[in-house]
């Protein structure tokens, strides 16, 4: 039988989507109509983001966070320019329920991404924005990625060309240096270059990469985090805003965090534990989220409509394999779902066999909102 471990999930993910990488001829999708609307432009709240994670952050995992966050700023899996300039745009575009929502694009060619920031402010995202950070070799092969904050004149250029061609913003998201290129000095320049060319936004993965050495799960953990280049960078570019990124696991390490920086963005932790996102909604908003079953009936609506237009139930319900973490029956409900999920023409009913067998559909903890599990713990 084929099992699926949320532990493994990164940039080498099976179930990566390898289209956004790689673009491939348009073929049979969703109609375009299910693009978003655009919204009204307002500046963004940017207390707290969910990152963009290759083989993650879909259009279906961020409508299934959404139901429990309703103040995140959801990010998209990153998308090369060559995917939407020579692919099925309106496949790779399409997103519903998932606003405020910024899609995050990546490539090193400044008309490019120009062409490719119009569309997707014209599909109805809330933000563009450019990823010089990832590095995995498979990213840094193309040129772009994390490599790029070597050539910080380049990514001036390309922020200027999307700048020049949206309204929403165009934000950047890096690391604070590459390889032996990681003094403070040269995460001053990097940002400094980039500055001039407009961008006032950035989101700094607090480590440097190490390229062509460590995986992307090793860079995401092995180079040490300097959360002190952060806040030196914003006292020195004070009309700037910093999101931190990196390191940030937990409700508690947030709060610490969050006075010294413009927002957090976390990424592995609440993929990992959605839930947390609505512990983080009741410190940072004081919102009481839904709890996991009303919202797991929603999310499963939203499957079937889905799978009824023809979306495999895999590339839904893998989002799931978290969803009951800390509580009584979820190693259970997820190895239900990483057996079958797989299975040609499974449905929904996966997902009720999954909460049957793990007696999840009777358990009350699990129809617990966030305050209620937090009244029982202080209870006793």
């Amino acid at each position: 039988m084929l099992h699926y471990s949320l532990t493994k999930i990164n940039c080498d993910s099976d179930m990566l989507d390898r289209s956004l990488l790689d673009p491939q001829p348009a073929g049979s999708h969703l109609p375009s109509e299910t693009l978003g609307s655009p919204i009204a432009a307002a500046p963004l709240d940017r207390t707290l983001s969910l990152a963009p994670m290759m083989g993650c952050t879909d259009r279906h995992c961020r409508y299934l966070f959404r139901l429990l966050s309703p103040n995140t700023l959801m990010y998209s899996e990153m998308l090369v320019t060559g995917a939407l300039l020579h692919g099925n745009a309106a496949h790779f575009l399409r997103h519903a329920g998932d606003e405020p929502c910024a899609l995050q694009l990546g490539g090193n060619d400044p008309e490019a991404l120009r062409a490719c920031a119009r569309m997707v402010e014209d599909a109805g995202y809330q933000e563009v924005n450019l990823n010089v950070g990832c590095p995995s070799d498979r990213v840094q092969s193309g040129g772009i990625g994390a490599c790029l904050i070597a050539r910080p004149e380049l990514i001036a250029e390309c922020v200027a060309a999307m700048q020049a061609e949206v309204d929403i913003p165009v934000t950047v998201k890096t690391r604070i240096g590459i390889n032996q290129q990681d003094s403070y000095e040269h995460f001053h320049h990097f940002i400094a270059t980039v500055r001039k060319a407009g961008c006032r936004i950035f989101i700094i993965h607090a480590r440097k990469a190490i390229l062509g050495g460590l995986s992307p799960k090793d860079n995401r953990e092995i180079p040490p985090l300097k959360y002190d280049y952060v806040y030196r960078i914003k006292a020195d570019f004070p009309d700037c805003q910093f999101i931190l990124n990196g390191g940030i696991n937990d409700t508690a390490t947030a709060l610490a965090v969050l006075p010294k920086v413009d927002g957090l963005m976390l990424g592995r932790a609440p993929y990992a534990n959605p839930y947390l996102l609505a512990e983080l909604e009741a410190a940072l908003y004081q919102h009481q989220s839904m709890d996991r079953l009303t919202a797991l009936a929603d999310y499963t609506d939203y499957m079937a409509r889905n799978i009824e237009a023809g979306e495999p139930l895999k590339h839904m319900v893998r989002h799931l394999l978290g969803w009951f973490t800390g509580i009584r029956g979820a190693r259970s409900f997820r190895r239900h779902l990483s057996t079958h999920m797989f299975e040609a023409g499974s449905g929904t009913e996966v997902l009720q066999q999954a909460l049957q067998q793990a007696g999840l559909d009777q358990n009350a903890e699990a129809a617990e909102s966030f305050a209620e599990q937090q009244a029982r713990l202080q209870r006793g």
